[in-house]
């Protein structure tokens, strides 16, 4: 069994181990206040049935969508962290303990991702491992000090016990990235560093909302009982509404920029698959190179454009492809190419990688250096391993000038362990 293997069993078994254990206890021992799990248990299913779908279905990889959809259900998330940190309802204490927390969490979230597995569009095991665990994690940090009574004791139930739940759900959201990119270098086999900052910038975004989020439930079930539950959910639930709008219009700009790429190979300017495959490609070594997740959009978009100024061409290129044309005349296509891209509205960054593909490597922003020796290698492999060996080995050779050695590098490790999705892989060395 592979080493990622074995870590990914290694977290979905603990999960699992975990919501079980909380299971069992539950069933065995009775549900303490089961208005109060009730209640958070519902909130937490509405979260669920709210979430967005993390799926493009552009038939393009997407280039950081774990990243970038962190949290797809961020009400169900901030209900559950509160339901772990919660001591107090209307100034009377609670008694549920951390296995009852993770058994509601987890009978509640799988409760409410029913209808989206029915759909296809349904989390990750990965995903919701991580909730199982990461909500364990804050209910065993703070249930046992505040049932002990050393929490009120020494913080009192003013601003120093808000800040120490806010800080408790800092430390619990670092967990998570820290786990979240364990499980993603398992499944990819991408640099680790590079993942967990990606997963850190992610915080500061909905990662904060909901801490905060959890924070505020907490602390108002504390204070005015769980009538407090349903207003203080709206706000967040609002945002969730503004964020499946945007990921839709998010959507359809790479949809939009899927046709565009296509329009090369219906024209017969390329091969199937081509933009396709070296858009995939190229996002592989983007992070293998560590891009952040908004530079590997840009990527994919430019990668996925890249040839499209050979539909400004009256004699077309042979076979598509430029990396076999004279250096001048690849710079001509690249300029065509990053005009159309203007054109078309989308972004100035796209149309500069695209433009200033053929550069010299030396003057080539990092971006524009992968698509260029992606292309490349897509032009010159053609099939079977020998053919992808022959290609790689050739962009070697032209590292002195014409491909950036890094970058070389990075693709032949990407290749090594099996490449993108549909792109050609080679065997190490």
């Amino acid at each position: 069994m592979r080493p990622g293997a074995a870590t990914v069993g290694a977290v979905n078994g603990a999960a699992l181990l975990l919501g079980l254990t909380g299971l069992a206890s539950t069933l065995w021992y009775g549900v303490d206040e089961p208005g109060n799990a009730l209640a958070f248990g519902a909130l937490i299913v509405l979260g669920e049935l709210a979430r967005w779908a993390t799926a493009p279905g552009t038939g393009t990889p997407p280039a950081a969508e774990g990243a970038r959809e962190r949290e797809p259900a961020p009400l169900a998330a901030a209900g559950a962290l509160a339901y772990a940190l919660l001591g107090q309802i209307a100034g009377t204490a609670t008694t549920h303990g951390v296995l009852q927390i993770t058994a509601v969490v987890g009978a509640a979230g799988l409760a409410g991702i029913v209808p989206h597995l029915a759909r296809g569009h349904g989390p990750g095991l990965d995903h919701f491992a991580r909730r199982v665990l990461t909500v364990g994690f804050a209910a065993l940090c703070f249930q046992p000090l505040y049932n002990s009574g050393a929490v009120v004791a020494h913080l009192g139930q003013g601003p120093w016990y808000a800040l120490f739940l806010l800080l408790l759900l800092t430390l619990t959201a670092l967990c998570d990235a820290v786990l979240a990119a364990l499980v993603l270098r398992a499944r990819t086999g991408f640099p680790y560093g590079p993942l967990l900052r990606e997963e850190l910038r992610a915080l500061l975004g909905i990662g904060s909302a909901v801490c905060a989020t959890g924070t505020v439930m907490a602390l108002g079930v504390a204070a005015a009982g769980l009538w407090a539950l349903p207003v203080l959910a709206v706000p967040l639930l609002l945002t969730q509404v503004s964020y499946r709008r945007y990921a839709a219009v998010r959507t359809v700009n790479r949809q939009t920029m899927a046709s565009l790429a296509r329009a090369t190979e219906i024209a017969g300017c390329t091969p199937p698959g081509h933009a396709r495959r070296v858009a995939a490609l190229s996002t592989a070594v983007g992070r293998e190179l560590g891009l952040s997740g908004p530079e590997l959009t840009v990527l994919e978009h430019a990668a996925l454009m890249h040839d499209i100024g050979q539909l400004s061409l009256v004699d077309p290129v042979a076979g598509g492809a430029t990396a076999l044309l004279p250096a001048e005349e690849q710079r001509r296509i690249a300029l065509l190419g990053g005009e159309v891209v203007r054109r078309t509205g989308a972004a100035a960054s796209v149309a500069v990688i695209v433009e200033r593909q053929a550069d010299p490597y030396r003057e080539q922003p990092v971006s524009a250096r992968i698509v260029r020796a992606v292309n490349a290698y897509d032009d010159l492999a053609g099939d079977g391993a020998g053919a992808a060996l022959g290609a790689l080995e050739r962009l070697r050779l032209g590292t002195a000038r014409d491909y950036h050695p890094d970058v070389v590098e990075c693709l032949a490790r990407v290749l090594a362990r099996g490449g993108a999705a549909g792109v050609t892989s080679v065997p190490p060395g």
